[in-house]
């Protein structure tokens, strides 16, 4: 099957205190996408991955990644990650499934990338999906807390995703989380994107949506796991130093 992967890029280095786009921010001495385009590279699944960025940012990109094969799809406003993936959906038309990834996760392997992709095809689901486990949300481990949490019934089927903020004291104790990385049937995506709403405090489209449309439609949502410092994103300057430390 012919898998096209979409890096969403187009995120700002303001909670970093940066001046360049948080993707370029360097991680031991390399901009954070280049440790991911390595592992991109390294799975053989697309030779040519879609890299979405802002519209300011096109010029900076192309120059620090300018020895790798890439496309480049410009999100002209930032309205979230669902947003972000239509702005693709021209660059991978011809793609019958899409993998999901983010230009500030520079920790990813090309073995979790292939296993997701593997996963998904081997399954033919609608959304395949990346989940971690914390052992607790304490030390190292804390800001784990705001991520949303992977809710399943009795027969291990995930009903739901619940963000930190909307959820209960008890689902608050699930250690299940959601790295948000996901492989889509690309007909089944393209159909529903457009279905998402922006009614929250954002108003933004969130990807993680298309969650909800895929169990109300009964779909199964199949899952495999990854270590957590593996999927973290790098947002701030307290989570850059960290990760210097883990990849220095």
């Amino acid at each position: 099957m012919s898998t096209r992967i979409i890096i969403l890029a187009a995120g700002k280095g303001k909670r970093m205190g940066s001046d360049i786009p948080k993707p370029l921010v360097e991680i031991a001495g390399r901009p954070m996408v280049r440790h991911l385009l390595d592992s991109v590279a390294d799975s053989e699944i697309d030779e040519r991955p879609i890299i979405v960025v802002a519209p300011d940012n096109l010029t900076q990109f192309n120059e620090i990644c300018s020895d790798r094969d890439c496309d480049y799809t410009v999100q002209d406003e930032q309205l979230g990650t669902g947003h972000a993936v239509m702005s693709a959906r021209d660059a991978a038309s011809t793609a019958e499934n899409i993998l999901v990834l983010y230009g500030d996760h520079p920790f990813i392997s090309a073995e979790t990338i292939h296993e997701l992709n593997d996963l998904h095809e081997s399954e033919d689901s609608m959304i395949s999906m990346i989940t971690t486990k914390v052992p607790n949300f304490k030390g190292k481990y804390k800001n784990f807390e705001r991520w949303g949490r992977i809710i399943r019934d009795d027969t291990h089927r995930i009903i739901a995703i619940r963000e930190a903020k909307d959820a209960t004291e008890e689902e608050l104790a699930i250690t299940e989380i959601n790295p948000a990385l996901f492989a889509f049937n690309a007909e089944w995506l393209w159909e529903h994107l457009p279905e998402i709403k922006n009614k929250n405090a954002s108003k933004e489209y969130y990807l993680t949506d298309l969650i909800e449309i895929a169990i109300e439609e009964g779909h199964d949502i199949v899952t495999a796991t990854a270590e957590p410092f593996e999927v973290v994103g790098v947002n701030t300057r307290e989570e850059l130093e960290a990760a210097e430390e883990l990849l220095g």
